[in-house]
């Protein structure tokens, strides 16, 4: 009995040791940084807001527009979406319709969802500030597309035009048209300028203004209305209707004996509300139109440089901005460099945004055929029916 007693015991004992080591070897492997299965998921979870080299096929992509009214988003959301599904990522694509609710909830819902990088062009430059630190909570990297996101410390990059070189083409074609370099006027102008929220609008305004100003200094440019600040100027979301109003009573107040001979506008859509205004008192068929600048080559606004009412737009080809939001994505989401050529510039108020700005393009009657149909952009018979 006392045999079989101590034989048993040592059976048990060598178990029990056997036991412990094994779990002691699979603790260790993990607090030692071996190759646990735990420990790999742990990384992975880890990472999945923005550092991970993974396979593309498992991120996800979070794209927020700000509107489908205006034709250039729509081309901006859908050349991303083929951008990135070319590289194998999944996206989820929205557009806000101008309502800063509707932004701020859409982009919850994508964090929500467990997207791993976002791409975001803002309603209202100043109102994501609390969304983007639930992103930064997950870990989720955000890039600024076209118009600056202000006032948050969670955005990691910015793509974009040169936006006061935008400016400075819309000015020098009309210091070009009127011949004011040659000494020529005096001449009347109306500025506009774009929304008081989007921090494009007064890299455009302030562009423009470094061309004209010297002028309306001198006299050789007359401001009638005298509203030559940005605040006068400001267009609420761009809206050409609300252009169309503010032409109707610069017109009736200061034009019923004089001519207008320049706009200034920072884009299409407000450029067409301005047309229309003009037209209603005459211009275009009784009295020359006035030289109209635009931003974005609009299809509609191409149309009418054709039929000589709008005179120019500065091209900004989204293709090429959506090929360059997209390999800036791809290079956080696989943890390498990010391309950058400007990192003075944009300054969102909390700090200053590593930026890409790429080239824009004066365009009007003149080289549409070569900047918009050559390249593709458009097809000959869209800008002819």
């Amino acid at each position: 009995m006392k045999k079989f007693s101590w034989l048993t015991m040592v059976v048990f004992m060598m178990f029990a040791l056997a036991a412990c080591g094994g779990q002691q070897a699979a603790s260790g492997g993990a607090a030692g940084g071996g190759s646990t299965p735990g420990a790999v998921k742990a990384d992975d979870k880890q990472s999945s807001g923005g550092g991970s080299s993974g396979d593309s096929a498992s991120k996800y992509v979070g794209i927020s527009m700000p509107t489908k009214s205006s034709e250039r988003w729509v081309h901006d959301g859908e050349n991303m979406v083929n951008e990135f599904k070319k590289l194998g990522y999944k996206t989820d694509l929205q557009y806000g319709e101008d309502v800063v609710e509707n932004q701020v909830s859409q982009i919850e819902n994508m964090i929500t969802k467990g997207v791993n990088v976002l791409v975001i062009a803002p309603i209202d430059g100043e109102s994501l500030t609390d969304v983007l630190k639930k992103a930064n909570d997950k870990k989720i990297q955000v890039i600024s597309y076209d118009r600056l996101i202000r006032k948050s410390d969670f955005v990691s990059y910015y793509a974009t035009f040169d936006n006061f070189k935008v400016g400075v083409q819309q000015a020098q074609y009309i210091e070009q048209k009127l011949g004011l370099k040659d000494g020529k006027g005096p001449f009347n102008i109306e500025l506009f300028a774009g929304s008081p929220d989007d921090n494009n609008a007064g890299f455009f305004f302030n562009g423009a203004m470094s061309v004209l100003k010297p002028y309306i200094d001198s006299g050789k440019l007359v401001v009638k209305s005298k509203q030559t600040a940005f605040e006068q100027a400001a267009t609420l979301r761009w809206d050409g209707a609300t252009a169309q109003s503010r032409m109707d009573n610069l017109l009736s107040k200061n034009y019923t004996s004089d001519k207008v001979d320049a706009v200034l506008s920072p884009y299409d859509g407000i450029s067409i509300g301005i047309i229309s205004s003009l037209k209603g008192v005459g211009y275009g068929s009784a009295k020359p139109m006035p030289v109209i600048t635009g931003q974005d080559a609009e299809l509609a606004s191409v149309k009418s440089i054709v039929a000589g009412e709008q005179t120019q737009t500065v091209f900004k080809d989204t293709r090429e901005l959506a090929k360059k939001a997209v390999g800036m994505a791809d290079s956080v989401l696989k943890g390498t460099k990010v391309e950058v050529n400007d990192e003075k510039t944009y300054n969102n108020g909390v700090k200053v945004v590593p930026a890409f700005l790429l080239e824009p393009v004066s365009v009007d009657k003149s080289n549409y055929e070569k900047v918009l149909v050559d390249s593709g952009y458009y097809k000959k018979d869209q800008i002819s029916k």
